[in-house]
C-alpha cells in the first residue's frame, strides 16, 4: 500500500488499494497538469543516473529487470535521497510566497527517482530477495528514515505548509486539492513538525531505530519460518497426503539439499494447510508446534526481545505527542479513529465466540472417541476432525473440490471473467516484459472500449526468497499531474505442485486469489490528480474492504460455473456440491474467527501499553507472559485456539516502522463492511455491468479522496451494519 503524502517516494518504508459503460470515468475536477512554477522550480537540479535516474522505456513505465542488478540499488537509493533533498531544498527557498502549486504539488512530485527504487527494490526484497537485498536493506532503511525525518521534522518546510493550510478556504481548491493539503500538513504534524527541537531529535532517533529493528524482525521471521519446515525420513509419515503433496515435499528436500527426505514448508500463519490431511497424529503435533514455536526457541532467529523493543519505542514515540499509547496516537486517521471504538467493535463479538468454541470443541470430541480416539482435542488436531465433521455433516470432502480448481482457469476464468461481467475489462497476457522471477506473468488489462487501463504482474508461487502471505502493490502508481496509469502486482504462496502435475489449488487459496485481485481493481480504477491519494492509498481500516468485496464471486454461480472445472473430465463443479460449500461455511467458525479476533486483539494489547508498561517488558519469558495473559483476558478458550499470528511472527504488525500496528482489526471491520455490501449486490442482482458500474463510481475510483463513512453511504445509502457479517460467520444464535 501507499503512503498518503508526497513521501510516496518510498512506500515499504512508510507502511510496509454513475459510469459509462465502456469508459473509465471523468474526475470530479479536470485533471491539473503540472505547473510551470514547478516545473521551474526543480530546473536546475541535476537528473540521475544509472538505470533508475530515469524513467523506464518499456509500456506503463514498468520497471525493466533485464536492466537491474543487485549492485545498482544502494547507489541509487543515495543518488536519489540526495536529488530529493536538493528538491526540498528549492522548496523551502522559494523567495515566492507559499501556494498550493510550489509547495503542495511541489512536495506531492519530489522524490521521483527515489520513488522509483523504492518501489522496486522493496518490492524485490518481499518477493525474491537475495543475501545482497536483505544487506541493502539492513544497510538503507535506517538512512532512509533519516532522510524523512528531516524532511517532515523541517521547521520551515513546514511553515510554508501551514502558511498555505491556514488560507484554505479563501484558495481556490477543488475537493482533491484540499485533500491532498490536509492531508499534508496532518501527516506533518503527526510526524512530529510541532514538537520542540529536543523532542524532534527523539522522535528521529526513535524512526532510526524502529527502522532499522522492524527490519530485523521481518528478516528473522523469514528465516525461522524457513528453518522450521518440517522434515520427515519416510513418505509413510506423510500418509494421508495426495501423491502430489508428497512429490513436492520431496522435491522441497532435494532443493534444500537433502535428497531422499521429505519437506513441507511452514505458511506465514500458525495453523498449516496441509496439516489436517496427515494421519500421523505425532507428526501433525510436531508441524503445528514447528508452526507456533519458530521464533521463539533462542538463536539467532528468536523474535522475543526485538518485538518488546518495538512495542517499547511505539509507546514512547507516542508519549512525545502527548498520546497515553501507540494505537491512540496512530488510529487518527482510521475510519474508526480512536482504539474505543475498534475495541467495542471486536469486544461485542467475543460472548457468541466463545460459545462457538467450546460447542464445536465438544462436538469434535464426540468425533475423536467415535473414531477410536482416546484423546481430547487439541491445535493439532481441531482442523483434522472438524473436516471429519464437515464431510459427515454436510457430505463435504476437501480433496474432492480441489479437483474443480485449477490455477489458470481460476485467474482467467473466474477472476478475470468476473471483472468483465462487473466492469467490461479485457485481459491480454505478454511475453515482452521482463519479470524478476520465472514464475511472474503479465498482462495488459482493458477497459471495454479497448483503452488500456494498466499492467498485472501475477506472482502465485511459494519460495523461500519470498515473505509469507499474500498481497498487492504497485511499480506505477496511476496520477494525472504525471499521466501515469497504474503497474500492479499480485503475490502469493501457493505451493507450486511437481513438475508435470496439474497446479491445483484449495479453496482458500482460491479465495485468496480473488481478494488480491479486489486489491488490484482498487487501484486500476485509480482516478486520481495525485499519486498519494490514488487507488489503495486509504485508511488501513478501510483498504481491505474492496479485496474481500471481491471475494464473493468466487462462489457466485455464474462465476463458478465458468472457471471451476473438473481438471480431469472437464465437468463444471456440481451445484449440490457449491451448497454444501456455502452450508458448511458456518461451520469451524470457532477457529476460523476465532483465530483472527485473538490476533486483532492482541495486537491492540502490545499497542494499548504505555511507556512505562512497555519498557517493563525486556526478556523472552516477560515477553510469553504478556502473551499468555493478553490472549486468557480475552475469555477464548485460547489452548484449543491460538491466534493467526503469534507476537514472534505477527509480520503485519512488527516488520515495518508503522505496518498494520494497532490496525490488524481492520480485517474484522472491512469485513463488516464487505458483508453488508455483499447483500446490496445480491439484493440487486449480483453481477451485473449496472452494479459494478456504481461500486467503481462510489468506491473503488474513490482513493483516499474523501470520508470512508460519506464514501459508504453514497454506495450503500446509509451507515454500515455488523448484523450481515455476524450472519455469515454464523454468530447470531440461530441455528445452522
Amino acid at each position: 500500500m501507499k503512503s498518503k503524502l508526497f513521501l510516496a517516494a518510498a512506500p515499504a518504508m512508510l507502511a510496509l488499494a454513475t459510469l459509462s459503460a465502456c469508459s473509465s470515468p471523468a474526475p470530479d475536477v479536470p485533471p491539473r497538469p503540472l505547473s510551470e512554477e514547478v516545473t521551474t522550480l526543480f530546473a536546475g537540479i541535476p537528473q540521475g543516473s544509472g538505470y533508475f535516474g530515469s524513467e523506464s522505456t518499456l509500456p506503463f513505465l514498468a520497471p525493466d529487470f533485464s536492466k537491474i542488478s543487485d549492485a545498482e540499488y544502494e547507489p541509487a537509493f543515495t543518488e536519489a535521497m540526495a536529488i530529493h533533498k536538493a528538491e526540498i531544498e528549492a522548496i523551502k527557498n522559494n523567495p515566492a510566497d507559499a501556494n498550493f502549486d510550489n509547495t503542495i504539488v511541489a512536495l506531492e512530485v519530489s522524490g521521483a527517482m527515489l520513488g522509483r527504487v523504492a518501489n522496486v527494490f522493496f518490492a524485490l526484497t518481499g518477493s525474491n530477495t537475495t543475501d545482497t537485498l536483505d544487506e541493502i536493506n539492513t544497510a538503507v532503511s535506517p538512512k532512509l528514515s533519516e532522510h524523512f525525518d528531516a524532511i517532515t521534522l523541517d521547521p520551515v518546510l513546514f511553515e510554508r505548509v501551514k502558511t498555505v493550510y491556514d488560507a484554505r478556504e479563501d484558495a481556490d481548491l477543488g475537493p482533491e486539492d484540499l485533500k491532498l493539503l490536509e492531508e499534508t500538513y496532518e501527516q506533518m504534524v503527526q510526524a512530529g513538525a510541532e514538537l520542540t527541537e529536543e523532542q524532534k531529535e527523539e522522535v528521529k532517533k526513535i524512526n532510526t531505530r524502529l527502522s532499522e529493528a522492524t527490519t530485523e524482525f521481518g528478516q528473522k521471521v523469514r528465516e525461522a519460518t524457513v528453518a522450521n519446515a518440517l522434515v520427515v525420513d519416510t513418505r509413510e509419515e506423510l500418509a494421508g497426503l495426495s501423491d502430489t503433496d508428497i512429490e513436492a515435499a520431496a522435491k522441497e528436500a532435494a532443493d534444500r539439499g537433502m535428497a531422499g527426505k521429505f519437506v513441507i514448508p511452514l505458511q506465514n500463519t500458525t495453523q498449516q494447510p496441509l496439516l489436517p490431511s496427515l494421519e500421523n497424529r505425532d507428526v501433525r503435533e510436531k508441524f503445528l508446534t514447528l508452526s507456533i514455536n519458530r521464533a521463539d526457541q533462542g538463536g539467532a532467529n528468536d523474535t522475543r526481545v526485538l518485538l518488546a523493543e518495538i512495542a517499547s519505542l511505539r509507546a514512547q514515540k507516542a508519549a512525545l505527542f502527548g498520546k497515553p499509547d501507540w494505537a491512540t496516537y496512530t488510529m487518527y486517521d482510521r475510519m474508526a479513529k480512536e482504539p474505543k471504538t475498534a475495541l467495542e467493535f471486536m469486544e461485542q463479538m467475543v460472548p457468541a465466540l466463545a460459545e462457538t468454541q467450546r460447542r464445536e470443541a465438544g462436538i469434535l470430541n464426540e468425533q475423536i472417541k467415535s473414531d477410536g480416539g482416546d484423546f481430547e482435542v487439541k491445535p493439532w488436531d481441531w482442523y483434522r476432525y472438524a473436516e471429519k465433521v464437515r464431510k459427515a455433516k454436510y457430505d463435504l470432502d476437501q480433496d474432492e473440490i480441489k479437483q474443480y480448481f485449477e490455477l489458470t482457469k481460476v485467474l482467467e476464468d473466474g477472476i478475470f471473467f468476473a471483472a468483465n461481467k462487473l466492469y467490461g475489462l479485457s485481459f491480454e497476457k505478454r511475453d515482452d516484459i521482463p519479470v524478476y522471477h520465472p514464475d511472474v506473468t503479465v498482462y495488459t488489462v482493458f477497459e471495454e472500449d479497448g483503452s488500456e487501463l494498466g499492467l498485472f504482474y501475477f506472482d502465485p508461487f511459494q519460495r523461500p526468497s519470498k515473505r509469507g502471505g499474500a498481497w498487492m502493490s504497485n511499480f506505477v502508481d496511476q496520477t494525472y499531474l504525471k499521466g501515469t496509469k497504474p503497474v500492479i502486482y499480485n503475490v502469493l504462496n501457493i505451493p507450486k505442485a511437481a513438475e508435470g502435475e496439474p497446479q491445483l489449488v484449495d479453496f482458500d487459496n482460491v479465495n485468496t486469489l480473488f481478494h488480491e485481485f479486489g486489491h488490484a481493481l482498487h487501484g486500476f480504477f485509480a482516478d486520481q490528480n495525485y499519486a498519494s491519494l490514488s487507488g489503495t492509498a486509504t485508511a488501513r481500516d478501510f483498504v481491505e474492504y474492496p479485496s474481500q468485496v471481491n471475494e464473493m464471486w468466487a462462489t457466485y454461480p455464474e462465476v463458478l460455473q465458468n472457471y471451476a472445472k473438473h481438471h480431469e473430465t472437464g465437468e463444471t463443479i456440481p451445484q449440490e456440491l457449491i451448497d454444501k460449500m456455502e452450508a458448511a461455511a458456518k461451520f469451524n467458525q470457532g477457529y476460523d474467527f476465532g483465530e483472527v479476533v485473538e490476533a486483532a486483539l492482541l495486537d491492540m494489547k502490545w499497542h494499548a501499553l504505555s511507556p512505562e508498561q512497555a519498557a517493563a517488558i525486556t526478556t523472552p519469558e516477560q515477553v510469553d507472559e504478556f502473551e499468555r495473559k493478553s490472549l486468557e483476558d480475552l475469555g477464548l478458550e485460547i489452548d484449543l485456539v491460538p491466534p493467526r499470528y503469534r507476537s514472534t511472527y505477527f509480520n503485519h504488525i512488527f516488520s515495518s516502522p508503522a505496518g498494520y500496528s494497532s490496525g490488524y482489526y481492520s480485517y474484522l471491520w472491512t469485513e463488516m463492511l464487505d458483508r453488508d455490501s455483499r447483500k446490496w449486490f445480491l439484493d440487486n442482482g449480483g453481477l451485473s455491468r449496472d452494479n459494478g458500474n456504481h461500486y467503481r463510481e462510489t468506491v473503488l475510483s474513490r482513493g483516499g479522496t474523501m470520508d470512508y463513512f460519506e464514501m459508504f453511504d453514497n454506495f450503500l445509502g446509509r451507515e454500515p451494519d455488523v448484523g450481515p457479517m455476524l450472519e455469515a460467520r454464523g454468530l447470531t444464535g440461530e441455528d445452522e
